[in-house]
């Protein structure tokens, strides 16, 4: 029989100790830093999620090291927004074990997600470039705060069914998290307003569920996915829009700012501070997915206000 010692140095077997001793809190990996926010939040005081994405990293693009592969392999949960956004993980979920559950945030249930192919065609441009074909899902759901409630749902829920004996505590967490976040969106919606009608570009098409949610006047992107070019006539249409309805650029971190430079050049629009829309420069943290946020709407009025 196994024992272990309690805190008052009496040994008890166990089969003695309160089912809730014995709970083990599961196991989770999560893709992208928004995840682990979220996630993080969930899970509160009882333990922390693994983040495979590396600080800086390309989240479309990443490749994982031999030691992320043994904690995917390892894993009781993962958490992903799917394999729209982060392919990689999509290939390596192969080698998981068949008892973990894979959680994937754009098929939960009330999750609004937009698809690419309508987008494109409302922009009107695609169908001449065909190095800008980029169909299906768009995956940057997590800029909209309101699917954030749903996947805090969905979260606590798996983690339960792993670890029961700690479903209140996860359920608890996860609505503290949604009013925290409503709190947020608010505060973010009154921010924004003031600038609701200045245009602004961005470098790649991964900010129209940000914009849509909070009314801003997005107008496209110089190139609509990591694995494509932008098209000489979608160019030629950006530029000369610079400086008439497109008041201020947005390059990203991960990305050489050359292309938009030369889009401004001899036009009267900005350029705004680099966006990081997956938040890769940010150390792991259960304020991930606020921080996000936060930093996206205080660089857009910060170009845009004073244009």
């Amino acid at each position: 029989m196994r024992y272990i010692i309690s805190s008052a140095l009496s040994i008890l077997p166990l089969s003695m100790l309160p089912f809730s001793a014995l709970a083990e809190v599961p196991r989770v990996v999560v893709d992208i830093p928004p995840v682990y926010g979220l996630v993080a939040q969930v899970m509160g005081d009882l333990g922390q999620p693994i983040l495979l994405l590396d600080k800086g990293a390309g989240a479309h693009n990443f490749q994982l090291r031999p030691s992320q592969m043994g904690d995917i392999a390892s894993a009781d949960v993962i958490v992903w927004i799917g394999p729209q956004m982060t392919p990689w993980l999509e290939r390596a979920l192969g080698g998981a074990p068949e008892a973990a559950s894979s959680l994937t945030l754009l098929d939960v249930s009330g999750t609004h997600t937009l698809d690419f192919a309508a987008q494109v065609h409302q922009e009107g441009h695609a169908e001449h470039d065909h190095d800008h074909d980029h169909e299906g899902t768009d995956p940057h759901a997590w800029l909209s705060p309101k699917n954030a409630a749903p996947w805090l749902d969905a979260i606590a829920a798996t983690l339960a069914q792993h670890d029961p004996a700690n479903a209140a505590t996860y359920s608890a967490n996860a609505d503290a998290a949604k009013t925290e976040i409503a709190a947020l969106d608010s505060a973010l919606a009154a921010e924004l307003a003031p600038i609701k009608d200045k245009g602004f570009v961005t470098y790649h098409d991964a900010y129209r569920y940000f914009a849509q949610h909070y009314g801003l006047a997005y107008m496209g992107a110089v190139t609509l996915g990591d694995a494509t070019t932008a098209g000489a006539s979608h160019l030629r249409d950006l530029q000369a829009r610079m400086g008439q309805d497109v008041v201020c650029v947005f390059a990203e971190v991960q990305h050489d700012p050359d292309m938009l430079l030369q889009l401004t050049d001899g036009s009267a629009a900005k350029s705004g501070r680099p966006l990081d829309p997956e938040g890769t420069m940010l150390d792991p943290a259960p304020s991930n997915y606020t921080q996000v946020l936060r930093q996206m709407a205080s660089a857009l009025t910060d170009c845009l206000a004073g244009a």
